[in-house]
């Protein structure tokens, strides 16, 4: 990696991501570069019996074994006619290490969140696995979110209200919490281990730029004390229109609402990318889907 792509991936709350473009049969896709670690040409898998339907089986990469999804099968498009000419994806997600075979892997694009529309906009087929449609010049593409395919395999990669049995009897709160989150799926079980924590006073938003727009007009109400409306803010990164490294960014820098702390609840949250985090400003990082950690983190904030 150059010098100066380095330089774009240290980047904080610019609104802008590189996106990794790649086909699948006929379709173009793609993946935040953030989350891919390498890659390689693909190689021999070892097939392991009774694994789900998408996972092909396992491969051996240096010192570490890593399950192998196929795309192709998750998205129900034909597969490779060439496999010995497919890539593997090496990517980091989840706190997990997968390979993802693909057709092709064409380029990096620099774009901004506000290119993404919304996968509610979508028509249908690859709807179910998108984060957003990407609006380019020459061409449109699907960004896919790869979480939903991971936790379609194994649900234990997400978020699980069983684990929050770990903190024993929990007390009712009417602290005030906004959750800026993409996946309706996400919002779904946050609302339902947040209340089960007993964080029952939430409000929700499909995108940081719909929850910034919520807060700026918060702020702007001076017959209102901010914090006093939002004691909380919970956001995803990965998100149309305005991701939450920006959203956080924003927050932290309007006088009358950056004393309200933010946690990032991501799956990009990994060691290498903390610092990015930290740069915007956010109260605390949580990795997806340690949700017991995000409610410790939330008591230890407005508690």
């Amino acid at each position: 990696m150059s010098s100066s792509q380095t330089d774009i991936l240290l980047e904080s709350g610019t609104n802008e991501l590189e996106v990794v473009m790649f086909e699948i049969g006929s379709g173009v896709f793609g993946i935040n570069v953030l989350k891919v670690r390498e890659i390689i040409n693909a190689v021999e898998v070892t097939t392991i019996p009774n694994s789900h339907p998408n996972v092909e089986g396992i491969i051996r990469l240096r010192e570490e074994v890593l399950p192998v999804v196929n795309l192709a099968k998750v998205l129900e498009v034909p597969e490779s006619t060439n496999p010995e000419r497919d890539k593997f994806i090496i990517a980091e997600l989840n706190q997990l290490k997968i390979a993802f075979r693909v057709h092709h892997v064409s380029r990096i694009h620099r774009i901004s969140w506000e290119q993404i529309e919304k996968p509610s906009e979508l028509s249908a087929g690859e709807q179910a696995h998108a984060i957003g449609i990407i609006k380019l010049a020459d061409q449109m593409s699907i960004l896919l979110d790869f979480e939903k395919v991971v936790v379609e395999i194994d649900p234990r990669a997400g978020v699980n209200v069983e684990s929050l049995q770990t903190l024993g009897p929990r007390t009712r709160t009417t602290k005030k919490i906004i959750v800026a989150e993409d996946s309706a799926i996400l919002r779904h079980l946050l609302k339902d281990t947040l209340t089960e924590a007993g964080y029952e006073n939430l409000q929700f938003f499909e995108n940081g730029k719909e929850a910034w727009n919520y807060l700026e007009d918060l702020s702007n109400d001076q017959s209102l004390e901010p914090q006093e409306e939002v004691n909380l803010i919970i956001t995803d990164i990965e998100m149309p229109q305005m991701d939450g490294h920006h959203l956080t960014d924003r927050v932290k820098k309007a006088s009358r609402l950056k004393n309200i702390p933010v946690i990032v609840f991501s799956s990009l949250i990994t060691k290498d990318l903390f610092h990015k985090g930290e740069t915007v400003g956010a109260s605390a990082q949580v990795s997806k889907p340690e949700i017991v950690t995000l409610v410790e983190k939330i008591d230890s904030l407005i508690l």
